[in-house]
């Protein structure tokens, strides 16, 4: 396959390479395009960019735009790729490209234009009748978009601000062949499934309110699965060494200035006023540890210092951009912050590079890294970036982890590896992070004394593991598609009465398996034994006990067992066997 860059140079790639999958879906998005042109000539077009797995463009139509659309869309699409137009790259002056956009009446175009730095080379590609301001890539031929489909319509406000007029968004997607577009529709289909709203309503995990958009309320079973993860993170944590301390969700604007905080990230912040002061509640808990870490004198050596925190944040996302627990606007962050001598870096960020990587295989996660590097608005002298990034890329070098650059996305005190996990659909999230930062203790002029006697500034170490632990939890759902493993789930047995008659020996069952330890229900409802069964199954609960007479009669249980999806019969078992059997299962730790 054949891509055009920007430059217009012409390069060789295939799909499975990012410029390839990148060029064939920029160029359906404008095909798309395109095609809305030629059946509705009065649409004004915006943008339409090449996203992961597929492509959107965003429409100013002056009619209601329904779904049915697009199935006319698609027609005319495929009459394009027919006609195995040429797409051809030039660049324009200035001038002129606000006169044809004029003229053509794309005023969204013009906008952009008029946005541009006035030396910029404007660059354009056009294919038949359809010309369009764009930097690329694209592939040389409409015909190379052989299976392509739209999968949904959503609202858009212009530029992502509110304030601006809500266009009409289209999503679709597009393969070399139909087999691959057939196998990436299928994994659409069961990603719906097992979205983590769907599920979390039907497992009772947690709700969404109007009177707290973005705030979510968990559940019984949500606090459970929840309150099991922080205990695993507590028991992980305390072995590898850190010290476990809380900070106030609440803190003065001094503090947020001497971080940072408030010139960088004031608009996501939320405010208030107390006593005629300026107070923001915490968007992040790392000013609060340097507080706890100045709270009493310290020498090298306490260090590393290693301090954990469970912390409640807050950050103002856009309504648009909320998203279940994937996106809100309260979250646990599980943050560990490490002070540390510059010399020890690279056996820190090791030691924590590990600590991921057996949290994540508890999990089944699969990864990958990324290396991210200094954005423009950062603090800091060249010396210290290139003295961070150099720490976190040989820590790296040295573990013999591959990872990819991220050129330009560190946070603006430092650079950060990030770590992307994959999940049972393919899907990247994410969600660990490791941050060196030489800018916090330089600004709260945090210090320890050294081996020589001097005073010296230590380096901060930012990092966490789940990142947020309500996004976590709405990805693990997901990826599990709400059947827990047996260590994470809520409830992991569910015991069956047949009837009322047998609730007592049913409850004295449970007595005994929540005093082993497990986490246990009796299903004591007036219900028929079918019913209960099908309930405690659409519930994912890894074990079912049945009991009856004869299973009071024999001090047995009839077990049946969740296995990839089905219930495995294992027959009646004693007390002591159903033990044995639960003994084999994976513990937390």
């Amino acid at each position: 396959m054949k891509v055009i860059l920007q430059n217009g140079m012409v390069q060789e790639c295939t799909f499975e390479e990012p410029l390839g999958a990148e060029a064939f879906h920029h160029t359906t998005s404008h095909i798309m395009a395109q095609a809305v042109k030629r059946l509705y000539p009065t649409t004004k077009c915006a943008i339409g960019p090449a996203i992961k797995d597929g492509f959107y463009y965003d429409f100013d139509f002056d009619f209601d735009f329904t779904d049915e659309n697009l199935a006319t869309i698609e027609a005319e699409m495929k009459k394009i790729v027919k006609e195995n137009l040429k797409l051809t790259h030039f660049t324009m002056e200035r001038e002129e490209a606000l006169k044809i956009m004029t003229e053509k009446g794309e005023t969204y175009k013009v906008e952009l234009i008029n946005d541009l730095p006035e030396d910029a080379e404007l660059s354009f590609y056009q294919q038949g009748e359809y010309l369009e301001l764009c930097a690329g890539p694209h592939v040389t031929y409409t015909s190379a978009i052989k299976a392509f489909k739209l999968t949904s319509v959503a609202g858009a406000f212009w530029r992502g601000d509110e304030h601006n007029k809500m266009l009409t968004r289209i999503y679709g997607t597009s393969y070399p062949n139909k087999e691959m577009l057939e196998e990436h529709l299928t994994r659409i289909e069961e990603a719906k499934k097992r979205d983590h709203r769907k599920l979390g309503k039907e497992l009772k995990l947690f709700t969404l309110m109007d009177e707290g958009p973005g705030f979510p309320f968990f559940l019984p079973n949500g606090m459970k699965l929840k309150n099991i993860l922080l205990d695993y993170w507590r028991h992980i944590h305390s072995e590898s060494g850190y010290d476990e301390i809380s900070t106030p969700i609440m803190l003065n604007r001094q503090l947020w200035e001497t971080s940072g905080h408030w010139d960088h990230y004031r608009e996501n912040m939320y405010t208030t006023v107390i006593d005629d002061v300026d107070f923001a509640v915490k968007p992040m808990n790392c000013p609060g540890s340097v507080l706890v870490y100045k709270s009493e004198p310290r020498s090298y050596r306490d260090l590393p210092l290693r301090m954990a925190e469970l912390g409640l944040v807050h950050r103002h996302e856009k309504s648009g951009q909320l998203h279940g627990l994937m996106r809100v606007r309260c979250f646990t962050q599980d943050d560990a912050h490490i002070m540390l001598a510059h010399y020890q870096i690279n056996d820190e960020v090791k030691r924590i590079v590990k600590l991921i990587d057996s949290v994540y295989a508890k999990f089944g996660f699969k990864y990958h890294v990324e290396l991210s590097t200094r954005p423009e608005d950062s603090m800091g002298t060249d010396e210290e970036w290139e003295l961070a990034t150099n720490g976190l890329k040989n820590a790296l070098d040295d573990l013999g982890k591959p990872y990819v650059i991220n050129e330009g996305d560190g946070a603006f005190y430092g650079p950060k590896i990030d770590f992307h996990i994959e999940d049972s659909l393919g899907r990247s999230w994410q969600c660990g992070t490791i941050q060196l930062d030489f800018q916090l203790p330089q600004r709260f002029e945090a210090e320890y004394i050294g081996t020589d006697g001097a005073a010296h500034t230590p380096v901060m170490i930012h990092r966490v593991c789940f990142g947020s632990v309500e996004r976590f939890i709405g990805i693990m759902i997901e990826h599990f598609a709400g059947k827990f493993p047996f260590w994470l789930s809520p409830v992991q047995i569910k015991i069956l009465p047949i009837s009322e008659k047998f609730t007592a020996y049913a409850e004295n069952v449970g007595r005994t398996l929540k005093a082993a330890g497990y986490r246990t229900e009796v299903d004591e409802r007036a219900e028929k034994i079918g019913y209960k069964i099908r309930e405690a199954r659409n519930e994912r609960v890894p074990y079912m006990l049945i009991v009856g007479e004869k299973e009071e009669e024999a001090g047995t249980v009839s077990v049946r067992r969740r296995d990839d999806g089905e219930n495995q019969e294992l027959g009646a078992l004693t007390m002591d066997q159903l033990l044995e059997v639960l003994g084999k299962e994976d513990k937390a730790y």
